[in-house]
Protein backbone atom coordinates (compact mmCIF):
# COMPACT_ATOMS: atom_id res chain seq x y z
CA UNK A 1 0.00 0.00 0.00
CA UNK A 2 1.17 3.43 -1.19
CA UNK A 3 1.88 6.24 1.14
CA UNK A 4 -1.06 9.09 1.27
CA UNK A 5 1.11 11.64 -0.33
CA UNK A 6 2.60 8.98 -2.89
CA UNK A 7 -0.89 8.55 -3.82
CA UNK A 8 -2.01 12.09 -4.03
CA UNK A 9 1.54 12.61 -6.50
CA UNK A 10 -0.03 9.66 -8.23
CA UNK A 11 -3.29 10.87 -8.61
CA UNK A 12 -2.21 13.77 -10.24
CA UNK A 13 0.58 12.38 -12.25
CA UNK A 14 -2.73 10.71 -13.98
CA UNK A 15 -5.00 13.73 -14.28
CA UNK A 16 -1.95 15.59 -16.06
CA UNK A 17 -1.51 12.40 -18.29
CA UNK A 18 -5.06 12.57 -18.96
CA UNK A 19 -5.24 16.33 -19.80
CA UNK A 20 -2.10 16.53 -22.25
CA UNK A 21 -3.72 12.78 -23.99
CA UNK A 22 -6.87 14.29 -24.46
CA UNK A 23 -5.63 17.83 -26.04
CA UNK A 24 -3.01 16.07 -28.52
CA UNK A 25 -5.66 12.98 -29.85
CA UNK A 26 -8.48 11.63 -28.96
CA UNK A 27 -7.79 8.40 -31.28
CA UNK A 28 -8.00 6.26 -28.14
CA UNK A 29 -10.92 7.16 -26.52
CA UNK A 30 -13.23 4.75 -27.93
CA UNK A 31 -11.63 2.35 -30.56
CA UNK A 32 -7.94 2.41 -29.19
CA UNK A 33 -6.55 0.89 -25.63
CA UNK A 34 -9.92 2.39 -23.79
CA UNK A 35 -12.47 1.01 -26.40
CA UNK A 36 -10.21 -2.65 -26.42
CA UNK A 37 -10.14 -3.08 -23.02
CA UNK A 38 -14.27 -1.73 -23.09
CA UNK A 39 -15.59 -4.39 -25.80
CA UNK A 40 -19.33 -3.90 -27.15
CA UNK A 41 -20.87 -5.68 -24.19
CA UNK A 42 -19.49 -3.13 -21.39
CA UNK A 43 -20.18 -0.10 -24.45
CA UNK A 44 -23.79 -1.43 -24.16
CA UNK A 45 -23.59 -1.29 -20.31
CA UNK A 46 -21.99 2.18 -20.38
CA UNK A 47 -25.41 3.33 -22.54
CA UNK A 48 -27.60 2.16 -19.86
CA UNK A 49 -25.34 3.10 -16.89
CA UNK A 50 -24.26 6.65 -17.56
CA UNK A 51 -27.28 7.73 -19.86
CA UNK A 52 -30.51 5.94 -18.19
CA UNK A 53 -33.42 6.23 -20.11
CA UNK A 54 -32.33 8.54 -22.55
CA UNK A 55 -30.04 6.48 -25.50
CA UNK A 56 -31.54 3.31 -25.28
CA UNK A 57 -29.50 0.96 -27.07
CA UNK A 58 -32.04 0.06 -30.27
CA UNK A 59 -32.06 -4.43 -28.63
CA UNK A 60 -33.23 -2.40 -25.29
CA UNK A 61 -36.18 -0.22 -27.01
CA UNK A 62 -37.21 -2.05 -29.60
CA UNK A 63 -40.10 -4.57 -28.69
CA UNK A 64 -39.59 -8.30 -30.25
CA UNK A 65 -42.99 -9.52 -31.79
CA UNK A 66 -45.04 -11.52 -29.44
CA UNK A 67 -43.09 -10.80 -26.32
CA UNK A 68 -44.23 -9.38 -23.29
CA UNK A 69 -41.49 -6.76 -22.53
CA UNK A 70 -42.13 -3.20 -22.77
CA UNK A 71 -38.33 -2.11 -23.09
CA UNK A 72 -36.80 0.01 -20.40
CA UNK A 73 -39.04 2.95 -19.09
CA UNK A 74 -37.13 6.28 -18.24
CA UNK A 75 -36.48 6.44 -14.83
CA UNK A 76 -37.49 10.47 -15.16
CA UNK A 77 -41.28 9.37 -16.22
CA UNK A 78 -44.69 8.40 -15.31
CA UNK A 79 -46.30 7.20 -18.37
CA UNK A 80 -49.92 7.72 -18.76
CA UNK A 81 -52.03 7.11 -22.19
CA UNK A 82 -51.73 10.00 -24.37
CA UNK A 83 -55.66 10.67 -24.12
CA UNK A 84 -55.43 10.76 -20.30
CA UNK A 85 -54.82 14.40 -19.12
CA UNK A 86 -51.61 14.58 -17.45
CA UNK A 87 -51.05 16.42 -14.05
CA UNK A 88 -49.38 19.48 -13.63
CA UNK A 89 -46.34 20.04 -14.01
CA UNK A 90 -44.18 19.18 -10.83
CA UNK A 91 -43.57 22.69 -8.89
CA UNK A 92 -39.80 23.82 -7.92
CA UNK A 93 -38.90 23.19 -4.56
CA UNK A 94 -37.14 25.83 -2.85
CA UNK A 95 -34.47 23.70 -2.05
CA UNK A 96 -34.07 22.82 -5.69
CA UNK A 97 -34.80 26.93 -7.12
CA UNK A 98 -31.04 27.23 -5.25
CA UNK A 99 -29.86 24.29 -6.12
CA UNK A 100 -28.09 26.41 -9.34
CA UNK A 101 -24.34 27.67 -8.90
CA UNK A 102 -25.14 30.84 -10.68
CA UNK A 103 -24.19 30.05 -13.98
CA UNK A 104 -24.54 33.46 -15.54
CA UNK A 105 -22.04 34.44 -13.31
CA UNK A 106 -19.47 32.17 -15.78
CA UNK A 107 -17.27 33.87 -18.58
CA UNK A 108 -18.25 34.79 -21.60
CA UNK A 109 -17.15 32.93 -24.44
CA UNK A 110 -16.45 36.01 -26.95
CA UNK A 111 -15.53 33.92 -30.31
CA UNK A 112 -19.24 32.67 -29.54
CA UNK A 113 -21.16 36.37 -29.00
CA UNK A 114 -18.99 38.34 -31.87
CA UNK A 115 -20.56 35.44 -34.33
CA UNK A 116 -24.02 35.62 -33.16
CA UNK A 117 -24.15 39.01 -33.21
CA UNK A 118 -22.20 39.69 -36.42
CA UNK A 119 -24.75 37.36 -37.89
CA UNK A 120 -27.73 38.88 -36.76
CA UNK A 121 -26.74 42.00 -37.68
CA UNK A 122 -26.09 40.58 -41.04
CA UNK A 123 -29.60 39.28 -41.45
CA UNK A 124 -30.79 42.76 -41.29
CA UNK A 125 -29.87 43.40 -45.02
CA UNK A 126 -32.77 41.05 -46.14
CA UNK A 127 -34.76 43.84 -45.35
CA UNK A 128 -32.85 46.03 -47.79
CA UNK A 129 -34.70 45.59 -51.51
CA UNK A 130 -31.16 45.39 -53.14
CA UNK A 131 -30.97 41.71 -51.44
CA UNK A 132 -33.97 40.63 -52.11
CA UNK A 133 -35.21 37.75 -55.17
CA UNK A 134 -37.74 35.31 -54.98
CA UNK A 135 -34.73 32.77 -55.80
CA UNK A 136 -33.05 34.07 -52.16
CA UNK A 137 -36.64 33.11 -50.70
CA UNK A 138 -36.18 29.65 -52.26
CA UNK A 139 -32.85 29.55 -51.25
CA UNK A 140 -33.88 30.10 -47.72
CA UNK A 141 -36.68 27.15 -47.62
CA UNK A 142 -34.41 24.91 -49.39
CA UNK A 143 -31.86 25.40 -46.54
CA UNK A 144 -34.02 25.28 -43.65
CA UNK A 145 -35.51 21.79 -44.71
CA UNK A 146 -31.61 20.49 -45.53
CA UNK A 147 -29.99 22.09 -42.72
CA UNK A 148 -32.94 22.70 -40.23
CA UNK A 149 -34.66 19.56 -40.35
CA UNK A 150 -33.06 16.67 -41.95
CA UNK A 151 -29.42 17.76 -40.37
CA UNK A 152 -30.14 19.11 -36.94
CA UNK A 153 -33.42 17.21 -35.81
CA UNK A 154 -33.00 14.14 -38.12
CA UNK A 155 -29.35 13.69 -38.26
CA UNK A 156 -27.59 15.38 -34.35
CA UNK A 157 -30.51 14.64 -32.50
CA UNK A 158 -32.63 11.47 -33.65
CA UNK A 159 -30.14 9.61 -35.17
CA UNK A 160 -27.12 10.26 -33.22
CA UNK A 161 -27.83 11.50 -29.69
CA UNK A 162 -31.19 9.11 -29.54
CA UNK A 163 -30.06 5.83 -31.33
CA UNK A 164 -33.43 6.11 -32.61
CA UNK A 165 -32.80 4.58 -36.48
CA UNK A 166 -29.91 3.53 -38.39
CA UNK A 167 -28.33 4.66 -41.90
CA UNK A 168 -25.27 3.81 -43.58
CA UNK A 169 -22.43 5.04 -42.47
CA UNK A 170 -21.38 7.13 -45.63
CA UNK A 171 -25.50 8.51 -44.98
CA UNK A 172 -24.78 9.13 -41.23
CA UNK A 173 -21.78 11.09 -41.80
CA UNK A 174 -23.67 13.36 -44.86
CA UNK A 175 -26.56 14.27 -42.46
CA UNK A 176 -23.52 15.06 -39.85
CA UNK A 177 -21.33 17.19 -42.14
CA UNK A 178 -24.43 18.98 -43.51
CA UNK A 179 -24.92 19.90 -39.36
CA UNK A 180 -21.48 21.29 -39.04
CA UNK A 181 -22.75 23.85 -41.79
CA UNK A 182 -24.96 25.42 -39.12
CA UNK A 183 -22.80 26.39 -36.99
CA UNK A 184 -24.24 24.58 -34.08
CA UNK A 185 -20.97 22.82 -32.95
CA UNK A 186 -19.36 19.61 -33.44
CA UNK A 187 -21.16 16.31 -33.06
CA UNK A 188 -19.86 14.86 -29.89
CA UNK A 189 -20.04 17.84 -28.06
CA UNK A 190 -23.68 18.46 -29.76
CA UNK A 191 -24.82 14.90 -28.32
CA UNK A 192 -23.19 14.72 -25.08
CA UNK A 193 -24.90 18.53 -24.32
CA UNK A 194 -28.49 17.22 -25.38
CA UNK A 195 -27.92 14.05 -23.08
CA UNK A 196 -26.54 15.70 -20.03
CA UNK A 197 -29.97 17.65 -21.11
CA UNK A 198 -31.66 15.12 -20.84
CA UNK A 199 -29.63 13.33 -17.67
CA UNK A 200 -30.65 16.26 -15.68
CA UNK A 201 -33.75 17.89 -17.15
CA UNK A 202 -34.58 21.47 -15.34
CA UNK A 203 -32.55 19.97 -12.55
CA UNK A 204 -28.65 22.09 -11.72
CA UNK A 205 -26.77 20.18 -13.93
CA UNK A 206 -29.02 20.68 -17.31
CA UNK A 207 -27.12 23.33 -19.72
CA UNK A 208 -29.88 24.73 -20.16
CA UNK A 209 -33.01 24.97 -17.78
CA UNK A 210 -35.28 27.67 -18.37
CA UNK A 211 -35.94 27.83 -14.25
CA UNK A 212 -32.58 29.54 -14.91
CA UNK A 213 -34.06 32.16 -16.66
CA UNK A 214 -35.80 31.73 -20.53
CA UNK A 215 -33.26 33.94 -22.14
CA UNK A 216 -30.54 31.47 -20.78
CA UNK A 217 -32.06 28.39 -22.09
CA UNK A 218 -32.56 30.05 -25.75
CA UNK A 219 -28.86 31.64 -25.94
CA UNK A 220 -27.18 32.67 -23.00
CA UNK A 221 -26.11 29.41 -21.81
CA UNK A 222 -23.88 29.51 -25.21
CA UNK A 223 -22.24 32.46 -24.90
CA UNK A 224 -21.70 31.01 -21.14
CA UNK A 225 -20.48 27.82 -21.91
CA UNK A 226 -16.77 28.11 -20.39
CA UNK A 227 -15.71 24.45 -19.94
CA UNK A 228 -12.27 23.89 -19.73
CA UNK A 229 -10.43 21.31 -22.29
CA UNK A 230 -10.50 18.39 -19.13
CA UNK A 231 -13.90 19.17 -18.36
CA UNK A 232 -15.24 18.83 -22.08
CA UNK A 233 -13.24 16.00 -22.54
CA UNK A 234 -15.04 14.30 -18.64
CA UNK A 235 -18.22 15.14 -20.71
CA UNK A 236 -17.27 13.55 -24.08
CA UNK A 237 -16.09 10.23 -21.82
CA UNK A 238 -19.64 10.05 -19.99
CA UNK A 239 -21.81 10.92 -22.80
CA UNK A 240 -20.46 11.01 -26.11
CA UNK A 241 -17.99 7.60 -26.24
CA UNK A 242 -19.80 5.94 -28.86
CA UNK A 243 -19.71 9.34 -31.05
CA UNK A 244 -16.04 9.28 -30.82
CA UNK A 245 -15.76 5.12 -31.56
CA UNK A 246 -16.42 6.76 -35.51
CA UNK A 247 -12.28 7.92 -36.75
CA UNK A 248 -14.70 10.63 -38.67
CA UNK A 249 -15.85 12.36 -36.00
CA UNK A 250 -12.92 12.02 -33.69
CA UNK A 251 -11.04 14.04 -36.62
CA UNK A 252 -13.38 16.61 -36.51
CA UNK A 253 -12.69 17.20 -32.96
CA UNK A 254 -9.13 17.48 -33.79
CA UNK A 255 -9.37 20.33 -35.76
CA UNK A 256 -9.30 24.05 -34.48
CA UNK A 257 -12.41 25.94 -34.35
CA UNK A 258 -14.03 22.62 -36.33
CA UNK A 259 -17.49 24.37 -36.20
CA UNK A 260 -16.15 27.65 -37.70
CA UNK A 261 -14.36 25.66 -40.05
CA UNK A 262 -17.01 23.78 -41.21
CA UNK A 263 -19.08 26.59 -41.65
CA UNK A 264 -16.84 29.32 -43.47
CA UNK A 265 -15.64 26.28 -45.27
CA UNK A 266 -19.53 25.86 -46.88
CA UNK A 267 -20.26 29.45 -47.20
CA UNK A 268 -17.25 29.94 -49.49
CA UNK A 269 -18.59 27.19 -51.28
CA UNK A 270 -22.03 28.57 -51.36
CA UNK A 271 -21.23 32.02 -52.40
CA UNK A 272 -18.83 30.19 -55.21
CA UNK A 273 -21.62 28.23 -56.71
CA UNK A 274 -23.87 31.14 -56.24
CA UNK A 275 -21.98 33.84 -58.60
CA UNK A 276 -21.29 30.90 -60.93
CA UNK A 277 -24.98 30.00 -61.62
CA UNK A 278 -25.91 33.82 -61.65
CA UNK A 279 -23.55 34.78 -64.49
CA UNK A 280 -24.28 31.46 -66.34
CA UNK A 281 -28.02 32.64 -66.28
CA UNK A 282 -27.58 36.54 -66.36
CA UNK A 283 -24.08 37.03 -67.86
CA UNK A 284 -21.24 39.35 -66.32
CA UNK A 285 -23.12 42.35 -65.17
CA UNK A 286 -24.50 43.47 -62.23
CA UNK A 287 -27.61 41.60 -61.91
CA UNK A 288 -25.66 38.41 -61.87
CA UNK A 289 -23.84 39.77 -58.81
CA UNK A 290 -26.76 41.36 -57.42
CA UNK A 291 -28.80 37.94 -57.53
CA UNK A 292 -25.85 36.36 -56.09
CA UNK A 293 -25.70 38.21 -53.28
CA UNK A 294 -29.18 38.02 -52.95
CA UNK A 295 -29.18 33.99 -52.54
CA UNK A 296 -26.22 34.23 -49.98
CA UNK A 297 -27.91 36.79 -47.85
CA UNK A 298 -31.23 34.39 -47.52
CA UNK A 299 -29.69 31.01 -48.29
CA UNK A 300 -26.75 31.24 -46.23
CA UNK A 301 -26.99 33.88 -43.83
CA UNK A 302 -30.15 34.53 -42.56
CA UNK A 303 -31.15 30.37 -42.70
CA UNK A 304 -28.20 29.98 -40.24
CA UNK A 305 -29.98 32.65 -38.18
CA UNK A 306 -33.18 31.26 -38.10
CA UNK A 307 -32.38 27.68 -38.16
CA UNK A 308 -30.18 28.54 -34.99
CA UNK A 309 -33.47 30.08 -33.58
CA UNK A 310 -35.93 27.38 -34.53
CA UNK A 311 -33.11 25.13 -32.38
CA UNK A 312 -32.95 26.84 -29.31
CA UNK A 313 -36.88 27.23 -29.16
CA UNK A 314 -36.97 23.80 -28.48
CA UNK A 315 -34.85 24.46 -25.40
CA UNK A 316 -36.68 27.56 -24.15
CA UNK A 317 -40.23 27.54 -25.49
CA UNK A 318 -41.14 23.70 -25.18
CA UNK A 319 -40.21 23.90 -21.24
CA UNK A 320 -42.05 26.93 -20.69
CA UNK A 321 -45.36 27.15 -23.11
CA UNK A 322 -47.77 24.20 -24.24
CA UNK A 323 -49.54 21.48 -22.67
CA UNK A 324 -48.34 17.96 -21.31
CA UNK A 325 -49.53 14.49 -21.98
CA UNK A 326 -47.04 13.11 -19.47
CA UNK A 327 -46.01 13.82 -16.16
CA UNK A 328 -42.35 13.91 -16.56
CA UNK A 329 -40.23 15.27 -13.52
CA UNK A 330 -39.12 18.08 -16.02
CA UNK A 331 -40.57 21.05 -17.03
CA UNK A 332 -41.29 19.97 -20.78
CA UNK A 333 -44.36 20.76 -22.95
CA UNK A 334 -45.43 19.97 -26.42
CA UNK A 335 -45.78 23.11 -28.30
CA UNK A 336 -48.00 23.41 -31.35
CA UNK A 337 -45.81 26.67 -33.02
CA UNK A 338 -42.52 24.82 -32.12
CA UNK A 339 -43.49 22.16 -34.07
CA UNK A 340 -44.65 23.65 -36.64
CA UNK A 341 -41.16 25.64 -36.93
CA UNK A 342 -39.08 22.77 -36.36
CA UNK A 343 -41.42 20.10 -38.52
CA UNK A 344 -42.39 18.00 -35.42
CA UNK A 345 -39.65 18.79 -32.72
CA UNK A 346 -41.97 20.85 -30.78
CA UNK A 347 -44.07 17.59 -29.23
CA UNK A 348 -41.71 18.05 -26.71
CA UNK A 349 -43.11 16.29 -23.54
CA UNK A 350 -43.82 13.60 -25.87
CA UNK A 351 -40.14 13.15 -26.75
CA UNK A 352 -39.12 13.28 -23.30
CA UNK A 353 -41.57 10.76 -22.13
CA UNK A 354 -40.39 8.54 -24.92
CA UNK A 355 -36.60 9.44 -25.88
CA UNK A 356 -36.06 6.43 -27.66
CA UNK A 357 -38.83 6.98 -30.28
CA UNK A 358 -38.13 7.89 -33.72
CA UNK A 359 -41.39 9.58 -33.48
CA UNK A 360 -42.85 11.97 -30.75
CA UNK A 361 -46.94 11.84 -32.58
CA UNK A 362 -48.63 10.38 -29.79
CA UNK A 363 -51.91 11.46 -31.14
CA UNK A 364 -53.19 11.66 -34.45
CA UNK A 365 -52.98 15.33 -34.59
CA UNK A 366 -49.64 15.75 -33.24
CA UNK A 367 -48.04 15.68 -36.76
CA UNK A 368 -44.24 14.98 -36.64
CA UNK A 369 -43.20 15.61 -40.27
CA UNK A 370 -39.71 14.52 -39.22
CA UNK A 371 -40.86 11.11 -38.43
CA UNK A 372 -42.23 10.61 -41.73
CA UNK A 373 -38.74 11.75 -43.75
CA UNK A 374 -37.23 8.79 -41.64
CA UNK A 375 -40.34 6.72 -42.74
CA UNK A 376 -38.67 7.65 -46.69
CA UNK A 377 -35.13 7.15 -45.54
CA UNK A 378 -36.16 3.74 -44.43
CA UNK A 379 -38.12 3.41 -47.98
CA UNK A 380 -34.90 4.16 -49.59
CA UNK A 381 -32.76 2.16 -48.13
CA UNK A 382 -31.51 5.22 -45.45
CA UNK A 383 -32.99 3.94 -42.65
CA UNK A 384 -33.38 1.03 -40.75
CA UNK A 385 -34.50 -0.31 -36.95
CA UNK A 386 -36.92 2.69 -36.91
CA UNK A 387 -37.97 2.64 -33.03
CA UNK A 388 -41.57 3.65 -32.52
CA UNK A 389 -43.29 5.41 -29.69
CA UNK A 390 -43.45 3.35 -26.63
CA UNK A 391 -47.23 2.98 -26.48
CA UNK A 392 -47.08 1.29 -29.79
CA UNK A 393 -44.21 -0.89 -29.45
CA UNK A 394 -46.00 -2.16 -26.17
CA UNK A 395 -49.64 -2.38 -28.13
CA UNK A 396 -47.46 -4.51 -30.71
CA UNK A 397 -45.96 -6.96 -28.04
CA UNK A 398 -49.64 -7.79 -26.50
CA UNK A 399 -51.46 -8.10 -29.22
Amino acid sequence: MCHRREAFSCRDAFVGLRESFFLSTLDTICCGSIGQTAGSDRNKHLSRELIPGIMMTTEAATIPAGSGKTGQRSPNVNLQSPTQPASPAPTVKASQEHSYSDPTKRSIRWDYTIFFVTLHLLTLLVLMPYFFSWVGVAAFVVGVVVFGQMAIPIGYHRMLSHRSFRSPKWFERTLVTLAMCTAQETPAHWVAWHRMHHSHSDHAEDPHSPRISFMWAHVRWLVHESRTRMATFSMYEKYARDILSDPYYRWIEKLPSPAGMFYLAHAFVYALLAVGISMLVYGNNAEAYRMAASVFVWGVIARTVWVWHITWSVNSITHVFGYRNYQTTDDSRNNWFVSLLTAGEGWHNNHHADPASASVQHRWWEIDPNYYVIRLFGALGLASHIIRPRHVRKSGAES
